[in-house]
C-alpha cells in the first residue's frame, strides 16, 4: 500500500486560479516539495486601505521539512511580489534566471534579506535537482525578458509548466521561444501540461513585440512639436527599449519616472538586457534644460494606480512634472480586468488638461492566444491538461482548446486554490483540499487586518459613525456630564442640529432609566441599551445604520 502512495505526484495550487495574480503552486512527491512562483495580488475595490494581498502559506509551513526551495518563472509582481514576506517566515533558496534574480535581489535588499537568502541563477537549458525533482528551465517569450517554462521531472512523470508566455518569432531582445525543446520533451512523453490561460478566449496569434516599435515610430514622427509621455508596465524592458530607440531616432532626451520603473530599468541596464543609447537618458531635474518637444517621459501608471507617477501628474500633485496643453500621452498597455474605471478616470483628467491621449495600437499582450496554445499542446502532447493563470472563464476557454485537440474531458482539470491533484501514468484525481487564503498587507502590518476589520472599515465608509460620550460618578451612579454625540461621516452636524438634539435627549432618557433601576450600574448593559436605542432611533428617522460607539468615562 505504501508503494502505491509514493507513485503519485501531487500538484497543489496555493493561489492564482480564481483571479489574475497571487500565483503560487506546490509540487509534492514523497518527501520533497518544490514551490513554483510566489506572487502577490492587488486589492479589490472593497478592501479598503489594503496595499497588497499575499497567499496564505500554512500548508508549506506545516510541511517545512519537505520544502526544497522556490523556482521562479519570471519577474512580474504576480509571480515574485510575495517572496520577501514569505521568506521572513521560512528561509528557502531561490532558483531563477539572471534578470528575474536581479529584480528579486532589489526586493531582498529593501527587506534586509540578501545575506540570509540562498540564491542560484539558472540559464535556459540548464536543470537543477531538488529532492526527488529535476527542474529544467526552457526559454519562452513574454512581456519581460528571461521568462521560463519549467519541465518538472518526477518519478511519476514529467509536468511542463509554461509560466506566462507567448510565441514571438521576432523578439526585441534575445532568442525566440525554444519550441524545439518543447517538442523533444513531448516526444518522450509528458504526463501533464499546465499552461497560461490569460488570452485563451482570444482567437489567432499574439502580435510580436516588434510591432509596437513600428507604432511608436509613427507616433513620434507625427508629434514632432509636442512632449511625449508614455505610460507602460515598469517591467516591460523591451517596450522601454523600443521607446528609447524611437527617442534617439527623433533626437529626444528620455526621462524615466516612477520608483518601480527606475528599479527595473536600472537592473536590466546593469545586467545587459537594455541598451541605452549614448546621452539619451537624463535625470528628471534636467527636463527644464530642454524644449518640451525634445523630451520623452517613460512613466508608471498605465493601470490608473492612484500613487503611480502618471496618476499624480493627471491630478496635479506631481512635484516635478505638470501636464501641459498639447502634450501627447500614450497608454502602452491594456487595462487589467478590474482597472478599467481607474484608467478611464486618468484619461479623462489628462484630456481635460489639454493633452492628446493615445490608447489604441500602442500595446501587444505578453500572453499566448488560442493558436499559440494549440501549438504548445500539439508539441507537448500531454496526457492531462491543467489550465492555470487566469479567472475561471479563462481556464474554461483553455480547457475547451485542450478538448478540441483530442484530450479527453476527464483528463482536463480546472482546479481551485487548495485542491490536491494526485496523478501518475495510470490515473489522476482530486483527492483533497489544503488550507489556502489571502493575507492582507496594510502598511507594515502583515495579516493583522482580517475580515472583521475590513467589515468595520466598509461599515464606516458606507454609513459613518456616531460616538456617544458620557461621564458617570463611580459608586453613586450619577450622570455628571453628557451624553454628548459626535458624528463623523453620518450627517453634517450644523445642518442636522434638530436630529442630533433629539438623539441626545433619547439617549439621556434611556440612560437615566437604566441608572434609576440599578444600584450598581452594569456598564456593558448600559452600552448595549444605548446602542440598541440609537440604532432604532436613527433607522426610523434616516433609514441609515451608522456604527454606534458608546464611551462611558468613570470619575471617582
Amino acid at each position: 500500500m505504501k508503494k502505491e502512495k509514493t507513485e503519485n505526484l501531487k500538484i497543489i495550487p496555493l493561489g492564482g486560479l480564481e483571479k489574475i495574480g497571487m500565483n503560487i503552486t506546490a509540487f509534492e512527491f514523497d518527501d520533497s516539495i518544490i514551490v513554483v512562483d510566489c506572487g502577490l495580488a492587488f486589492p479589490e475595490d472593497d478592501m479598503l486601505g489594503i496595499d497588497l494581498v499575499i497567499p496564505d502559506i500554512t500548508y508549506l509551513k506545516d510541511n517545512i521539512s519537505k520544502v526544497k526551495g522556490f523556482v521562479i518563472t519570471h519577474g512580474h509582481e504576480d509571480h515574485i511580489g510575495a517572496l520577501c514576506y514569505v521568506l521572513k517566515e521560512m528561509n528557502l533558496p531561490i532558483y531563477t534566471t539572471k534578470l528575474t534574480m536581479g529584480i528579486i535581489e532589489k526586493k531582498l535588499t529593501e527587506h534586509n534579506l540578501m545575506r540570509t537568502t540562498k540564491r542560484r541563477v539558472v540559464k535556459h537549458g540548464q536543470s537543477i535537482n531538488l529532492g526527488r525533482f529535476r527542474i529544467e528551465f526552457i526559454k519562452t517569450n513574454h512581456s519581460i525578458q528571461d521568462a521560463s517554462a519549467l519541465a518538472i521531472y518526477s518519478p511519476a512523470g514529467v509536468v511542463i509548466h509554461t509560466g506566462d508566455f507567448k510565441v514571438d518569432y521576432t523578439p526585441v531582445f534575445g532568442d525566440a521561444i525554444d519550441l524545439q525543446r518543447f517538442a523533444e520533451i513531448g516526444r518522450k512523453g509528458v504526463l501533464a501540461l499546465m499552461s497560461d490561460s490569460t488570452n485563451a478566449e482570444r482567437p489567432g496569434f499574439t502580435q510580436s513585440e516588434k510591432t509596437v516599435g513600428i507604432t511608436f515610430d509613427h507616433i513620434f514622427s507625427e508629434h514632432t512639436n509636442s512632449r511625449i509621455i508614455v505610460a507602460t508596465f515598469a517591467s516591460n524592458v523591451d517596450r522601454v527599449q523600443q521607446i528609447m530607440n524611437s527617442a534617439q531616432k527623433y533626437g529626444r532626451k528620455v526621462v524615466v519616472e516612477g520608483r518601480s520603473m527606475v528599479n527595473v530599468i536600472t537592473t536590466a541596464h546593469e545586467l545587459g538586457y537594455l541598451n541605452v543609447p549614448d546621452k539619451t537618458l537624463i535625470e528628471i531635474d534636467q527636463l527644464k534644460n530642454y524644449p518640451p518637444e525634445k523630451t520623452v517621459l517613460i512613466t508608471t501608471g498605465s493601470q490608473g494606480e492612484s500613487m503611480a507617477a502618471l496618476s499624480r501628474m493627471s491630478a496635479d500633485v506631481h512635484k516635478k512634472v505638470t501636464i501641459m496643453p498639447g502634450d501627447t500621452v500614450i497608454f502602452s498597455s491594456n487595462p487589467i480586468p478590474g482597472n478599467e474605471k481607474s484608467v478611464s478616470k486618468v484619461i479623462n483628467e489628462l484630456s481635460a488638461k489639454g493633452a492628446n491621449v493615445i490608447f489604441q495600437d500602442a500595446h501587444v499582450s505578453g500572453h499566448a492566444c488560442q493558436e499559440e496554445l494549440k501549438l504548445i499542446y500539439s508539441l507537448v502532447k500531454p496526457k492531462y491538461a491543467i489550465p492555470v493563470h487566469g479567472e475561471y472563464r479563462h481556464l474554461k476557454a483553455n480547457a475547451q482548446i485542450a478538448q478540441a485537440l483530442g484530450i479527453a474531458k476527464d483528463h482536463i482539470f480546472i482546479l481551485q486554490s487548495g485542491d490536491v491533484l494526485e496523478l501518475n501514468e495510470n490515473d489522476a484525481k482530486i483527492t483533497g483540499k489544503v488550507h489556502t487564503g489571502e493575507i492582507l498587507v496594510d502598511g507594515l502590518g502583515v495579516g493583522d487586518v482580517g475580515n472583521i476589520v475590513l467589515r468595520d472599515r466598509q461599515h464606516l465608509a458606507e454609513d459613518g459613525i456616531l460616538i456617544v460620550v458620557m461621564t458617570l460618578e463611580h459608586g453613586s451612579n450619577r450622570l455628571l456630564s453628557g451624553p454628548d454625540i459626535v458624528s463623523r461621516g453620518f450627517v453634517y452636524v450644523r445642518e442636522s442640529e434638530g436630529l442630533m438634539e433629539e438623539a441626545r435627549q433619547t439617549v439621556a432618557a434611556v440612560v437615566e432609566d437604566c441608572l434609576s433601576h440599578q444600584k450598581n450600574a452594569d456598564w456593558s448593559k448600559i452600552k448595549l441599551v444605548i446602542r440598541d436605542t440609537m440604532n432604532d432611533f436613527i433607522w426610523k428617522r434616516t433609514k441609515r445604520r451608522p456604527m454606534i460607539l458608546p464611551i462611558i468615562m468613570d470619575v471617582t
